[in-house]
């Protein structure tokens, strides 16, 4: 998989079966559209393409208060090269200029001069252009490539969407976020520096830089972390950390279980297998460690339970 930043017609790339949308989390639904994309692809003979934007749409549009991402620009890359569907992902800025390009300067401008599409796959509420007056209609006009619309898919009887994953991981609901998302929730990110508290009090933390300012889910949880030397279980906080920190910043902290060592600068990847409670203010350390105490001792025994299964 090759992606590409800004126009690509210096590449010099050939013609291409496309898809357009964020593909936030890169969900079930997400996944049927690139199996389509990828069987009407072999069928012409074409490479396969995703056109996806950097800032998210409603991220621009709506900066005081954004809806949660699910995944990372690198995240997104990493869930779309694991499927192995996609040839080629091109992203475009998301700025004044092209929020405000007409539908019909999109098409002509974008996806026929710009990346010479043959063939496009939509979801079946797709929108496009200033004030969102680009529809199927005006894109199966044109002449130059062929269009058709892809149906939701429904995952237990429900649509699988981005915005009902961010839902579910809100409301702490990991089965069916998981289900939707078709694996389990993860975030990567490097280890920073923090205040290292959690070693004086006998738990010592990586601490995970979000490069976005709101998750999409909150609390303490169960994890298994990938990290260079192999995969570790572990107990992890997402929050604001209101007992030691007054900070308006998330943060993701992880404590690993039979593990010592140094991960500073290091990518890791979280995985959240199980919620064990909404994140709280303590009087003071001591019951704040106590906490702890209690929270790792659960997520040992998910984790021993969860082998066992798995054996």
């Amino acid at each position: 998989m090759q992606v590409f930043l800004g126009d690509p017609r210096r590449f010099g790339l050939p013609g291409c079966a496309l898809t357009i949308g964020n593909f936030d989390g890169v969900h079930q639904g997400h996944r049927r559209m690139l199996e389509r994309l990828r069987a009407e692809a072999r069928a012409r003979e074409l490479p396969t393409a995703l056109l996806t934007f950097e800032p998210h749409p409603r991220e621009f549009f709506v900066r005081a208060n954004p809806p949660a991402r699910l995944s990372t620009l690198r995240d997104k890359f990493s869930l779309l090269e694991e499927l192995g569907l996609v040839d080629y992902v091109f992203v475009y800025r998301f700025n004044h200029s092209f929020s405000n390009m007409p539908a019909r300067d999109f098409v002509d401008q974008v996806l026929v001069t710009e990346l010479n599409t043959r063939y496009l796959l939509i979801g079946d509420d797709f929108q496009f252009g200033s004030g969102r007056k680009g529809d199927f209609e005006l894109l199966a006009s044109c002449p130059r490539f062929a269009t058709e619309a892809m149906p939701s898919v429904l995952v237990k009887g429900e649509r699988a969407s981005s915005t009902l994953v961010r839902e579910r991981l809100g409301a702490g609901d990991l089965d069916s976020a998981n289900a939707l998302l078709g694996g389990v929730y993860r975030i990567s990110g490097k280890v920073m520096h923090g205040k290292k508290l959690g070693r004086t009090i006998g738990f010592p933390t990586a601490n995970i830089h979000l490069p976005h300012l709101k998750p999409a889910l909150q609390g303490v949880f169960v994890v298994e972390v990938d990290t260079p030397g192999g995969r570790l279980g572990g107990v992890a906080s997402l929050g604001l950390n209101p007992t030691v920190s007054d900070t308006p910043d998330y943060k993701l902290e992880v404590h690993l279980f039979d593990f010592s060592g140094d991960l500073y600068g290091q990518r890791l990847t979280v995985r959240f297998l199980k919620k064990l409670r909404d994140e709280a203010r303590y009087d003071d350390l001591a019951t704040l460690v106590a906490q702890i105490e209690r929270d790792a001792a659960s997520a040992k025994t998910y984790l021993t339970s969860l082998q066992r299964e798995q054996a």
